[in-house]
């Protein structure tokens, strides 16, 4: 059974044991390799396989938890929506990665880590989600930069793809963007962007210079 480079990776990241010889020995080997889709999931199987050692699982719900670590990291999807707090025994599964063609959006969901002192954001992915989002000044501080920083290394549990860290960090500044007490900025629309060097004449100012003009001609 080959794993591409997409799988192996996401099979690194925080995951169970039990989870991984799920994905490894129960799903996978059932996937269609052009459309990724799985053999419907059958528990009795799946619990059989997991036992080979010792009876540790009994329950659907056991093999629930499991399918559900593989969802959170992306290994699997439901082929159809389901309810999550149900029974997922007969539904089939899609493993997208099975099929993913590796490209730099690509990759940047496939770099799982947890937040570090030296992280950074990735400048081409800032630049294209600002644009999606609408977000029109994306051109962060230290300081923004250094905040972020600090509340998520009070998660070490979290991990997050690069993909992932990237987007949560323009939501943050968009969320700034939009604050009423963001200083040394000008609203633009319903954002609060930050003001360009420069001298801007109000009215009183416009009017004085108009008075004084008309004395010296």
């Amino acid at each position: 059974m080959q794993f591409n480079q997409a799988e192996q990776t996401a099979l690194l990241q925080s995951l169970s044991n039990d989870a991984r010889t799920l994905y490894m020995l129960g799903i996978k080997p059932t996937v269609n390799k052009k459309s990724g889709v799985s053999a419907p999931l059958n528990y009795k199987y799946l619990i059989s396989l997991l036992n080979e050692k010792e009876q540790k699982f009994t329950l659907g719900r056991q093999i629930n938890s499991l399918i559900k670590e593989l969802l959170h990291i992306g290994l699997v999807k439901f082929e159809q929506e389901v309810e999550i707090n149900r029974s997922f025994n007969g539904k089939t599964l899609v493993l997208p990665l099975t099929t993913m063609k590796v490209d730099d959006y690509t990759k940047l969901h496939l770099n799982w880590t947890d937040m570090h002192l030296d992280w950074q954001p990735n400048e081409n992915l800032v630049a294209d989600l600002a644009k999606l989002i609408g977000l029109i000044d994306y051109q962060y501080t230290d300081n923004e930069l250094g905040d972020f920083i600090a509340y998520w290394l009070g998660r070490p549990e979290v991990q997050f793809s690069e993909y992932q860290w990237t987007q949560k960090f323009i939501f943050n500044l968009k969320k700034i963007r939009m604050a009423n007490n963001f200083k040394g900025t000008q609203k633009v629309g319903q954002q609060m962007v930050k003001t360009k060097a420069g001298i801007v004449a109000d009215d009183n100012a416009k009017n004085l210079v108009a008075k004084y003009s008309k004395k010296t001609q």
